[in-house]
């Protein structure tokens, strides 16, 4: 008996030991981070999230459990980047008196110079520890000017340096048009796929953490939806993760080898 635990755990140790290392910055450690930087791991992928409303039917957090999971295996297709801590905190309406999500309860939202001295913030320390390329996506529609804004104003500061900063529209995009095609294609309408905590938002949420999603209270057109959730599958969800991260894939490669 003795002999069989002692052979179980050595076989946990090393199967332990043959997982490959999490590319989340926050399970790392300093020295983690520091060889990974030394062994050319350069880009740092900086997504950003929301804590908003989406209907009766999915979780306030939406936003940054998606961009958490997809930026991971955005990361790890690349093969040469980790990611920061997602960015939970962004302007969502005014606050008082409330505005767009903030109209509805449990939406956090932040002013927009806020939000983009968090980001720059952010950036800064990356290129300070040696990171050469910093990567924004951002899951949610009303910042994406804010994002592309502060890439920009980062890269003026930083041209004789060899940091840059890359706003990448392209993860966004995906998740529309090219992303409600495919649910075309499969049967759903546009009146289904909507364009908040609909099918398309649902199916995402459904491929990334189904955790999230309460089929159950699932309505369509139901108070902060647009769209109708009820069609939505992972099965959907999954064509648009895939898409979501073959784009942006692509998108990322094409900034970073292109030249100053």
């Amino acid at each position: 008996m003795r002999h069989a635990l002692a052979l179980a755990i050595l076989c946990l140790s090393l199967h332990a030991q043959a997982l490959p290392p999490s590319v989340y910055l926050q399970d790392l450690s300093s020295s983690d981070v520091r060889d990974a930087l030394q062994a050319g791991k350069r880009t740092l992928i900086v997504p950003v999230g929301g804590t908003e409303q989406s209907g009766p039917h999915l979780a306030l957090g939406k936003h940054n459990v998606r961009a958490q999971v997809l930026a991971g295996r955005i990361a790890a297709e690349l093969g040469n980047a980790l990611v920061a801590p997602v960015v939970a905190y962004v302007p969502e309406g005014r606050i008082h008196p409330p505005t767009e999500h903030m109209r509805y309860a449990g939406t956090l939202s932040i002013p927009d110079s806020a939000f983009r001295g968090l980001l720059d913030g952010a950036a800064r320390s990356a290129a300070q520890h040696g990171f050469t390329d910093i990567v924004f996506l951002g899951d949610h529609g009303g910042y994406q000017a804010s994002l592309q804004a502060v890439a920009a104003a980062l890269n003026r500061d930083w041209k004789a340096g060899p940091a840059r900063a890359h706003y990448i529209a392209a993860y966004y995009d995906a998740a529309q048009a090219p992303f409600a095609k495919l649910l075309r294609e499969h049967g759903l309408s546009d009146a289904q796929i909507g364009s908040h905590a609909g099918a398309a938002d649902t199916a995402l949420m459904l491929a990334v953490d189904p955790s999230k999603v309460w089929p159950d209270k699932a309505m369509a057109q139901a108070a902060g939806v647009s769209g109708d959730p009820r069609r939505a599958s992972a099965e959907l969800g999954q064509l648009g993760v895939d898409l979501i991260v073959r784009q942006s894939v692509a998108a990322i490669r094409q900034a970073t080898a292109a030249p100053r």
